[in-house]
This record gives C-alpha cells, sequence and structure tokens, in this order.
C-alpha cells in the first residue's frame, strides 16, 4: 500500500456489515453505534431486545439494524446468527463477540453451576461464531474478529475463577485464530476493557472507599466511559488496522501500569 492511499475514509465503514453479540445493553450498545457511525450496518443477537433505543441510535445514523433474539450457546445458533447476518445484509465483514457473563461467589461456593455457563457464553460461543464467520471471511479474503478480553485476560480475579479463565482464554484464543488467519487477510483481535462507568459497576462507584481504591489504580483518574471504547473499535474494524493482528489492546486509563 503506498502512503498516499491514507486518506480521511481510511476510518471507514462504508459499505461493510458487523455483528455485535449483545449488541443492544451496556458495552455491546457502544461497539454497535461505533460501527454505525462509521458506516456499517449492523446485526445484533442477543438474549432480549431492548426498548428499540439501539435501533433508533443506529438507524439514526443512517445505517440499517436486524435484531434476532438468540441464544448464543444453543446448538446451531452461531451458524444461524453469521448466516442470518449475511442474508440481511449480504456479507460478513466484522465480528464483534462482545456477549458475556460474570457470576461471584467466595471460591468455596465457585462450582460448576458457576463454570460451565461463563465457559459456554464468554469462551465456548466466540469460537464457534468465529468458526462460522471464517467461512465467509475465508473466500472474500478480508475480515475482522474482535473479540472482548479484560483486565482478567492479564490478571487474576477474585470471587470468579472462571470470568478469569475466560477472559486469559480469549487472548489465547485470539492470537491463535491470527496465525492460522492473517495469511488469508483477517485479522483477528481483542479490547481489553479496564473499569468502566456501567450497570455492572453501579455498586463499587456508589461506595466511597470502593470506588477510590479503584481510582488510586487508575492513572487517568477516573472511570471508562463507554464512548471511550468506541475509536478503538472502529479502528480496529477499519483499514486502518489492516497490519494489527494477534492483539490484546487495553483500554484502561493505564490501569495496567499502575
Amino acid at each position: 500500500m503506498d502512503i498516499t492511499d491514507f486518506h480521511r475514509d481510511f476510518f471507514s465503514l462504508d459499505g461493510k456489515n458487523a455483528i455485535v453479540t449483545g449488541g443492544n445493553t451496556g458495552l455491546g450498545q457502544a461497539f454497535s453505534l461505533a460501527l454505525a457511525k462509521a458506516g456499517a450496518n449492523v446485526f445484533v443477537p442477543s438474549v432480549a431486545d431492548d426498548d428499540g433505543t439501539t435501533r433508533k441510535l443506529i438507524e439514526g445514523e443512517g445505517r440499517r439494524m436486524e435484531f434476532l433474539e438468540a441464544d448464543l450457546t444453543a446448538p446451531g445458533v452461531p451458524r444461524r446468527v453469521i448466516e442470518g447476518c449475511a442474508e440481511a445484509f449480504g456479507s460478513v465483514d466484522i465480528l464483534v463477540n462482545s456477549a458475556g457473563i460474570c457470576r461471584l461467589a467466595d471460591v468455596e461456593e465457585f462450582g460448576r453451576d458457576e463454570w460451565d455457563p461463563m465457559i459456554d457464553v464468554n469462551l465456548t460461543a466466540p469460537f464457534e461464531l468465529s468458526r462460522e464467520a471464517t467461512r465467509f471471511m475465508v473466500p472474500q479474503r478480508s475480515g475482522k474478529i474482535i473479540n472482548i478480553a479484560s483486565m482478567f485476560s492479564f490478571l487474576g480475579g477474585q470471587m470468579s475463577p472462571a470470568y478469569a479463565a475466560t477472559k486469559h482464554g480469549i487472548a489465547g484464543f485470539t492470537k491463535a485464530y491470527c496465525d492460522e488467519l492473517a495469511q488469508h487477510n483477517i485479522q483477528v483481535n481483542a479490547i481489553a476493557p479496564g473499569y468502566f462507568a456501567t450497570k455492572i459497576t453501579e455498586r463499587t462507584r456508589a461506595n466511597p472507599e470502593t470506588n477510590q481504591r479503584v481510582l488510586d489504580h487508575i492513572p487517568a483518574g477516573r472511570w471508562g466511559d463507554v464512548a471511550d471504547l468506541m475509536g478503538t473499535t472502529v479502528f480496529l474494524a477499519s483499514r486502518a488496522s489492516d497490519y494489527v493482528n494477534g492483539h490484546v489492546l487495553p483500554v484502561d486509563g493505564g490501569y495496567l501500569v499502575r
């Protein structure tokens, strides 16, 4: 590629079609909106639809959204998701594996009832979806797979060994798939969000002691806002990242350096 090819459309996703699992809630909604703002249509499989907010946001950007109520852990559903996007929009260009769950319990109480569902949702579903997506991406010799990792891809994690295990697994899976798919011009990367001001962290932020404990560990001195993830998402989904592959990118305000 000649450097003169770098122009203002280098980050454009016009004409691209994306799947964002769990893309109508939490961080997933931010990923969906970021891709739509950059020009992509968005296919959203999730366990339940929202109140229409996500569709309104995406269509407000002049892009199309299709929703599929889906349990990603059910047999055959990952293939139905990928084929559903292809049928709705004509191609599968971007896959964001953002759906995830986290169950907490003391180590003595954390058993298979907590472990198994998290492995299924956080690790097995991204594998199956990515595998199905490659059936479209390899022949077209292009594609972007973006997995959602975590600070716990690098650290341990009290009260949820399964969450830490799945996020370490996502980091390894990202690198393994890069190693096989880069030759087909498919980039496989992961975003590792730090501590973000979302519904999940409300209790921590509401407690002055725990809130300050988190802030003391973040050089930026603030919790992340979901908008802080949007530019990273567009970067990894666009031509601008065509030689970025197998990378786990922390978006954490510097959390990991302190």
